[in-house]
């Protein structure tokens, strides 16, 4: 193995046990409403609490790491998943809890922002897309792995269990970090300035709304799918099972997406056939019977993939070269941002109408809304310009 792909694959691991972080709450929700007494309002809250510290540095996060060094800022970032983490181990409290994620989603975001980068420096110019398509896959890869893992980790050891195999994953994360990246030789570690004049912002607020609804749409499924599913009667193991299922089959599919859209030019359209495809199919898992529930999740989490790729690809139609750092960072922003919130009103909806079903109807609602969004930006940016498909993701 090549030392950049050594490289990649110690990214990848360390970017999966943030994602496993996350996917924590979730996994093991019907636990968390039983043993804090908090209800799925709270829940969500808890959810979205770990995706709102990047609203505020998706923006100056990588002048921040150039400032003070790219390995030591996503080191920090790890320590503080780490804390925050074990934060909830040493005061089993909700008020620790919170504490705890939110400091860990500080720390997971700079690991985020940071590492995409470090993939461009190790791949620029070789083999990029096909280095970015397997660094994007470790978000799906660390979500399905925490389903897999912890709902029979909590049933068999409580909580408590769950929390300390989630700080065990994100130690040994670091510990690979810290011993085997580095920098690519000769790279350049000065602070460039960031050029905001010129940017396209009406376009550029639809693709960074585009990609946040569609996040919003997938994070439905793997954040209330195991409570929607035990309200069902499914044992809390079979429904993270299925749900994990969904994000195993996603991630596989996640590439094929890419390879769609650049081989046959159509990337609007393979977009809109994700799209539509969960719009219409997701509504459908409340009404059908186990068999069914395990098809539309395979199907939907092919379909969905699809889309993730040209949607990223979204942003580079209308950033210049000069203009791409800053435009990216107001592009992550608005993902975050959105991501914060949305879980809340989700969790909020399933308490009003007193069933999990209604957070992934508010998916569906999302993903038709992206639609919406879609014909808005093409009609604001009609050329379809594959300056660079290279994107940074999530």
């Amino acid at each position: 193995m090549s030392q950049r792909w050594l490289i990649l694959a110690v990214l990848f691991f360390a970017r999966m046990t943030m994602a496993f972080q996350f996917q924590s709450v979730a996994a093991v929700s019907p636990i968390i409403v039983s043993d804090y007494g908090v209800n799925l309002g709270d829940l969500g809250l808890l959810i979205g609490l770990y995706l709102a510290p990047g609203v505020v540095v998706a923006i100056p996060g990588g002048a921040i790491a150039s400032r003070f060094g790219e390995k030591r800022i996503v080191a920090i970032g790890m320590l503080m998943m780490l804390i925050g983490s074990a934060l909830t181990l040493v005061s089993p409290t909700w008020e620790a809890t919170v504490a705890g994620r939110l400091l860990a989603g500080a720390g997971g975001v700079i690991l985020n922002i940071v590492m995409t980068k470090m993939v461009v420096d190790w791949f620029a110019g070789r083999e990029i897309a096909t280095a970015m398509a397997v660094f994007i896959n470790s978000w799906p890869v660390g979500i399905a792995f925490a389903l897999l893992v912890l709902p029979s980790a909590a049933i068999a050891g409580g909580l408590e269990t769950a929390w300390w195999i989630t700080t065990g994953i994100i130690a040994s994360g670091l510990l690979a970090f810290l011993c085997l990246y580095k920098a690519p030789a000769g790279k350049k570690t000065a602070l460039t300035g960031v050029r905001v004049a010129k940017l396209p912002v009406y376009p550029l607020l639809l693709a960074g709304l585009i990609w946040a609804l569609y996040n919003t749409a997938l994070a439905m499924v793997f954040s209330f799918s195991p409570a929607l599913l035990s309200e069902m009667g499914w044992t809390l193991e079979s429904a993270g099972s299925v749900t994990s299922t969904f994000m195993i089959v996603f991630s596989i599919a996640v590439p094929l997406g890419g390879i769609l859209a650049d081989r046959t030019g159509r990337g609007d359209a393979v977009i809109l056939t994700s799209l539509i495809g969960f719009t219409v199919l997701m509504p459908l898992t409340s009404l059908v019977s186990p068999l069914g529930v395990t098809a539309i999740f395979v199907v939907v989490g092919v379909l969905f993939a699809l889309g993730a790729g040209p949607i990223m690809a979204l942003p580079s139609e209308v950033l210049s070269a000069e203009a791409r750092t800053f435009g990216m960072g107001v592009f992550f922003t608005i993902y975050y941002g959105v991501m914060m919130v949305a879980p809340k009103i989700a969790g909020m909806l399933a308490d009003w109408s007193g069933q999990a079903s209604w957070a992934i109807y508010f998916g569906s609602l999302m993903s038709a809304v992206c639609i919406v969004s879609l014909v808005l930006f093409r009609f604001a940016h009609p050329n379809v310009a594959n300056a660079d498909a290279n994107s940074p993701e999530r």
